[in-house]
């Protein structure tokens, strides 16, 4: 965040550097105003340009075996631009690497989802999977000893696919 301030803070001093050597080249017919507008408008033009790469930059920054399954995007009313090209806000990746299965059930594994948000820490949330009726549940104590008293429910044909690839 502080990095993305400072890459924001630069930006607004090279556009207001840029209009002050155009208007050295125009003899200084530019109206007062173009320098502070030029700044604005490049502060602006990197915070959208950051806020659109972030889920791009998050994907490049997985671990092998971290499979992203869902992406969620997002239009707001104080972002007109987002109803063009909606934004990714958050990401739902799953980790194939960490999948343990229970040799005493078959067919049940166990697999580490994260959810990342912008500006927020990720969350891991341990799941069952099965892969035989797509289903999944969340990994609780009761679950863990015994699968059968999990409350599962259909699993999204993304998240089937990244865990039962094999």
């Amino acid at each position: 965040m502080f990095l993305e301030l400072i890459a924001t803070f630069a930006a607004g001093i090279g556009g207001a550097g840029l209009m002050m050597l155009l208007n050295l080249m125009t003899g200084g017919r530019l109206p007062r105003w173009a320098m502070p507008v030029a700044a604005g408008a490049a502060m602006i033009a990197v915070a959208i340009a950051s806020e659109y790469s972030w889920g791009n930059r998050t994907k490049d920054g997985l671990p092998e075996g971290v499979v992203v399954v869902e992406e969620i995007t997002r239009s707001q009313w104080y972002r007109p631009w987002t109803y063009v090209a909606p934004q990714v806000v958050r990401l739902v990746a799953l980790d194939t690497a960490s999948a343990k299965e229970n040799p005493e059930v078959p067919g049940v594994q166990l697999m580490d989802l994260y959810l990342f948000a912008r500006w927020q820490p990720p969350a891991k949330v341990p799941q069952l999977l099965r892969c035989a009726d797509t289903s999944r549940a969340d990994a609780t104590g009761t679950a863990l000893s015994d699968p059968s008293q999990a409350r599962w429910q259909a699993a999204s044909p993304a998240l089937i696919a990244a865990a039962c690839q094999g």
